[in-house]
């Protein structure tokens, strides 16, 4: 199995940028192993515009070009941008690279971005990528009640310069206009015209094009646009496919009717005996698996019965069993892909120990009726909470079971309201690889992971903030490493594995490349025969 991973870089340094410059069928044959394209299955997407899009991932990443990209070793390089420059991390100027053009021909400006930015952010237009914005001087201002129209923190210099003004100083600005922070696409301004329009048929800046108006399942083709001013991607066209169930994917990769699927959990532990390693592969991602506390019910509020259903878990075995290895018990509250992460923070209580934790339970005065955990139905959870309640129940000498729900919306609305039976789902997949994105969506309120932490702590916000205003390498890690032991004190939540993110290909595909955000970088594809 081919296990990538991310090296990557010290912490960014905000004070001294210096970043690297850069320039009609459901499945393809594996017969055709000249033809330059790719079928790809995906989620339908139903919303495709950057600013809303919530499973268009892969789809945007082709279609549109970010300011900055995080490549497959760590490296920050400069793609739309010529540069980013900062004398005090809260006040950026970026200069855009002349002669590039949106795929109507029309030129790329500073004032596409200012628009395109306030757009996303205007609070009654309702874009579900808003909150990617939130750092901006103004962002407040429009998403109030009474909107203004524009953040006073964007202002145009010139057709190629614009400056972005922050609510205070962010040292990681720079990783947050990257690729997977989709809001950061700029659109033309015939988009903002009409939305609806603009998503049958969606006009990036990026290396593929539409061809055709979107359509809801069916597959969506794009080609390579010939003025791409950027690196030339390896591939001609792309065809997302949607299908509705992982495993028919997985099955029509194996039989050479898809090129590249996601790996699902249930086929984990024989995807090398049905494909072969060098077609599976585990991409090391900013993903992080923990196990949410209903911090309302009045027996999870003793720390140490926090500390011991946490000690009960034999997270390595499960991962052997369930995850065939490919993912890797978490020891902080950040995945060890992050740099700076304080790996082995959580010390004993992320390690599995049933006598200690059954003593450790005994202590708090033990734990009254049954530990029920609460998890979203029908998207392939049910043998990994099963596990997890087994193990729980074994060394705790507690009843412990698992419980789905009617499937993910059911989930998602007792979670926000604060109605799970029990212990649930959480987990964090950060769109750019910094603990600031993992730990502002957890355990920051409005941060982006609703509902995934029982509680907030207002200390954990305080120490925040001082660690985005850090300017150094040395300094940024020392100050996030403060809030992990922060969140050592009050242990919220248990973490529970750090993610990789898993595919499997065809025998088409000779290398699927990756970025820093864990998914494949599929206009990069190195096909067979074209080593």
């Amino acid at each position: 199995m081919k296990h990538k991973h991310l090296a990557l870089p010290a912490l960014l340094t905000a004070t001294a940028l210096t970043l690297t410059a850069c320039s009609g069928s459901t499945g393809t044959s594996t017969d055709d192993a000249a033809a330059a394209e790719i079928s790809v299955g995906v989620t339908d997407p139903s919303l495709i515009i950057p600013g809303r899009q919530t499973v268009a991932y892969d789809i945007n990443m082709a279609v549109w070009a970010p300011l900055t990209f995080v490549d497959s070793d760590g490296e920050i390089t400069y793609v739309a941008a010529e540069s980013i420059d900062t004398d005090d991390s809260q006040t950026y100027t970026i200069t855009l690279r002349d002669g590039w053009t949106f795929q109507d021909g029309t030129p790329v400006t500073a004032q596409d971005y200012v628009d395109s930015w306030n757009a996303v952010a205007y609070g009654p237009n309702a874009f579900e990528n808003s909150g990617q914005l939130a750092k901006i001087a103004g962002y407040a201002d429009v998403t109030s009640d009474t909107p203004a129209a524009e953040m006073s923190g964007l202002a145009v210099v010139d057709d190629l310069t614009f400056t972005v003004t922050l609510v205070g100083p962010d040292s990681q600005f720079p990783m947050q206009v990257s690729q997977a922070q989709t809001a950061m696409y700029p659109m033309p301004a015939s988009a903002l015209e009409d939305f609806d329009a603009y998503n049958k048929r969606p006009i990036g800046n990026g290396a593929f094009q539409f061809t055709e108006d979107y359509e809801e399942g069916e597959p969506i083709v794009v080609t390579a646009y010939d003025d791409y001013q950027g690196e030339k991607p390896t591939v001609d066209q792309i065809t997302f496919v949607p299908y509705t169930d992982t495993a028919t994917a997985y099955n029509d990769v194996l039989a050479g009717n898809l090129d590249v699927a996601g790996l699902p959990a249930s086929k984990m532990t024989q995807a090398d005996s049905d494909f072969g390693e060098d077609h599976v592969y585990a991409f090391e991602a900013p993903g992080i698996s923990y196990l949410g506390i209903p911090l309302s019910d009045p027996r999870y509020q003793d720390i140490r019965v926090r500390q011991a259903i946490s000690m009960a878990i034999d997270r390595a075995t499960i991962n052997d069993v369930i995850y065939g290895g490919l993912y890797a018990p978490a020891t902080a509250f950040t995945p060890d892909i992050e740099p700076g992460t304080p790996t082995g923070i959580c010390g004993e209580y992320c390690e599995y120990d049933p006598e200690a934790a059954k003593a450790l339970l005994a202590e708090a005065g033990g734990f009254s009726g049954t530990i029920e955990i609460y998890y979203p139905g029908g998207v392939g959870l049910d043998d990994f909470y099963a596990a997890i309640a087994n193990s729980i129940r074994q060394a705790l000498g507690v009843e412990a079971i698992a419980t789905p729900s009617a499937d993910w919306a059911e989930f998602y609305e007792n979670r926000l309201n604060g109605a799970t039976p029990g212990p649930y789902f959480s987990r964090w997949g950060a769109l750019y690889p910094s603990q600031q994105a993992t730990l502002r969506a957890m355990f920051i309120e409005n941060g982006g992971c609703a509902g995934c932490v029982g509680e907030y702590d207002a200390e954990v916000a305080t120490l925040m903030d001082a660690a985005d205003a850090a300017l150094t390498d040395d300094e940024v890690a020392a100050a996030y490493t403060a809030v992990q032991e922060r969140l050592m004190e009050t242990f919220p939540v248990p973490p529970l594995f750090n993610e990789s993110y898993a595919y499997v290909t065809s025998t088409r595909v000779a290398e699927l490349n990756t970025s820093a955000a864990g998914n494949p970088n599929y206009s990069m594809t190195v096909l067979a025969g074209d080593r």
